[in-house]
């Protein structure tokens, strides 16, 4: 399976993630971990151009080529061979970001998915969405001072009209996007991503 896990910055998805791929692997499955933007050489260089600099550094139209060129290469080169040899692949976001973050920047929701069509042309099999209140989120994510903070630098208002993206995805795709309560535990949150599977 291909598994994407989903949420608004600081939701614990980083967390999730590799919890999810121990867990896979313990029952015995072959698992690549990855993430996004980055996941391949390619990708990940273009993740320092994305998530560090100051807030208004791109248009919301710069981000979305710069976001897809990282994800079609991170495509080519990590998870389509992946999936290819058998291995179930887990990763830390994917093209539901791209569709909330880019249309809540200002850009338009049409041609994220115009562009996702022509160049990327997958979704995951399952994804989780992480669903949690934004001022702890925002508290959370700014704490951990990664450097990678462009984002979360928008602050709690971009939260907040995030999470309500995310959760109208949700809606929309109701056969593939569940949605799992973050505020607990991170084991609470493991075990309630677990029993999804």
């Amino acid at each position: 399976m291909f598994i994407s896990l989903e949420g608004i910055d600081g939701s614990g998805k980083s967390t999730q993630a590799r919890r999810l791929a121990d867990t896979l692997r313990a029952r015995g499955h072959a698992v690549t971990l990855t993430r996004e933007p980055g996941g391949s050489e390619g990708a990940e260089a273009i993740r320092r151009l994305l998530v560090e600099g100051e807030p208004d550094r791109w248009s919301a139209e710069t981000e979305l080529l710069l976001f897809n060129a990282a994800r079609r290469d991170h495509l080519e080169r990590l998870i389509d061979p992946a999936l290819a040899r058998g291995d179930w692949v887990v990763t830390d976001r994917f093209a539901d970001s791209t569709r909330v973050y880019q249309a809540t920047r200002g850009g338009s929701r049409d041609t994220v998915d115009a562009l996702h069509h022509l160049m990327i042309g997958r979704e995951p099999d399952l994804t989780v969405l992480i669903d949690m209140d934004p001022r702890e989120a925002l508290s959370r994510g700014l704490a951990r001072a990664s450097g990678e903070d462009r984002f979360e630098d928008l602050g709690l208002a971009f939260q907040e009209r995030l999470r309500a993206g995310f959760l109208s995805l949700a809606q929309e795709f109701p056969d593939r996007i569940r949605t799992v309560d973050g505020a607990a535990d991170a084991g609470t949150v493991a075990a309630r991503i677990e029993a999804l599977l």
